[in-house]
């Protein structure tokens, strides 16, 4: 096996530089066994979903526990895995599987404000950037890959091709653009009605 090291330049899109530390890179690709891994946490705290991007391989599971003090919900329009847990409350957790590859986007239906994003990936060959960008992805088979870095708000990953040699390092840099939230609707496919009496906040 081999290891792909490397940097990841994250700009607002003005061109600001950004964090870099919330930059999920991984191979696709290469082939492996199924095997179940731990479950994957997204807390409900604050009125966000914390981490707000995930990855996780196919046939994992991810715990939702809200944390607040107040209702909560999680749900999916995503053609990935569509869902809806329905409302809970503090000390309250659900779980969910994720039996196919894609991206799920999930948002609370009583907060519009909460975002998160599950790449849910062929394999185990993926790893989170550190806070300065920098990341090691151990455990590569040796052959020729495509590499792909994702943030939340990036149009689409970027990717570069890799060549992998047996007990060696593939050393890579690569630069992506974040841009703004994307709007998105409810769980009934219409507009988030404005605050109110009877919202939980």
């Amino acid at each position: 096996m081999g290891r792909v090291v490397g940097s990841v330049k994250v700009t607002e899109a003005g061109g600001k530089p950004s964090v870099a530390g919330d930059v999920i890179v991984y191979v696709v690709g290469a082939a492996e066994p199924k095997v179940a891994g731990p479950k994957v946490k997204i807390e409900q705290k604050g009125r966000k979903f914390v981490p707000d991007l995930v990855a996780i391989t196919v046939g994992d599971t991810i715990t939702f526990p809200n944390i607040d003090p107040f209702l909560h919900n999680v749900f999916s329009q995503s053609g990935t895995r569509k869902f809806d847990l329905g409302s809970f409350k503090k000390g309250d957790s659900k779980d969910k599987e994720f039996p196919s590859p894609g991206v799920v986007d999930v948002y609370c239906n009583i907060h519009p404000e909460m975002a998160a994003t599950i790449l849910v990936l062929p394999n185990r060959h993926h790893t989170r950037t550190g806070p300065d960008g920098k990341f090691t992805l151990e455990g590569v088979p040796p052959g020729e890959w495509t590499l792909f870095a994702y943030t939340r708000r990036a149009a689409k990953p970027v990717s570069a091709k890799v060549s992998v040699t047996a007990g060696a390092d593939t050393t890579i840099e690569i630069a992506l653009q974040r841009g703004a939230e994307p709007p998105h609707l409810n769980k009934y496919g219409e507009k988030y009605r404005p605050e109110g009496p009877g919202t939980y906040r």
